[in-house]
């Protein structure tokens, strides 16, 4: 689906946000990127900032018009900054945008258009767009660079696809943090009991102390590295006690 995501960007002024605007897209696991007429394309300032995603400014079709670069698709976003008179739908948050750019990509494809670093979009350009969407900013500062309102924007189209029942997206962790199983569990509970016993810590037979501790330690939900690592401390303290 997010392959029917196409990025637009309007007469690029400087080859470097090209370059940047590809590597953000990549990221986000977008990659139909449309330039209509380009100052300076291709170019080893677009290649140098890409970092990684020249395969996106590889594959990047260059049009003469806006119109060549929306006309297969069913929905049409325009970013901007400014408020317009044009009586377009207005998405005031980038979240409600991507939702919405989400159920329509579902068979079709569908565009994010951004217009000239210093003045966007025209009015006749906001034509060919079928929504606008703003980026709430400081109201006395709210400038962004070309390639930081892709990447906003990219990011959350693709933060509403990843939340979706069947996007199938996982989430990335370290090795070190994967759970131990129920039985490397339970052996570490059988350790710590007979440590606590053959040390003397507990005296009473019915005494709760384990039980409360073995909760301790549920609660604590060691990975398995750490359980390991607690289960050397045991065996360490284990070979000083004497032998019985």
């Amino acid at each position: 689906m997010l392959q029917h995501i196409r990025i637009v960007l309007v007469q690029t002024f400087h080859p470097g946000n090209i370059g940047a605007a590809a590597r953000a897209m990549k990221t986000m696991g977008l990659t139909e990127l449309v330039l209509v007429n380009p100052r300076l394309f291709p170019d080893e300032e677009a290649t140098r900032l890409a970092a990684g995603a020249t395969d996106v400014l590889e594959s990047a079709r260059v049009v003469n018009s806006l119109e060549e670069a929306v006309n297969d698709c069913v929905q049409v976003v325009g970013a901007s900054a400014r408020l317009r008179s044009l009586p377009l739908p207005h998405f005031d948050e980038p979240d409600e945008m991507a939702a919405d750019v989400i159920q329509n990509a579902q068979t079709a494809p569908v565009a994010l258009v951004f217009g000239r670093e210093r003045s966007g979009l025209t009015n006749d350009e906001i034509r060919c767009c079928t929504h606008q969407v703003s980026i709430p900013a400081n109201p006395d500062y709210g400038i962004l660079n070309l390639s930081q309102a892709v990447q906003i924007l990219a990011y959350e189209v693709h933060r509403a696809w990843r939340k979706g029942e069947d996007s199938g997206f996982a989430y990335q962790r370290p090795l070190e943090a994967t759970p131990p199983s129920r039985e490397q569990f339970l052996h570490f509970q059988a350790h710590l009991g007979r440590l606590m016993q053959e040390s003397g810590f507990l005296t009473q037979p019915h005494a709760r102390t384990e039980e409360q501790l073995q909760a301790l330690f549920a609660r604590a939900q060691p990975s398995r590295k750490e359980l390991s690592l607690l289960r050397g401390l045991l065996s360490a303290l284990e070979s000083h006690l004497p032998k019985q």
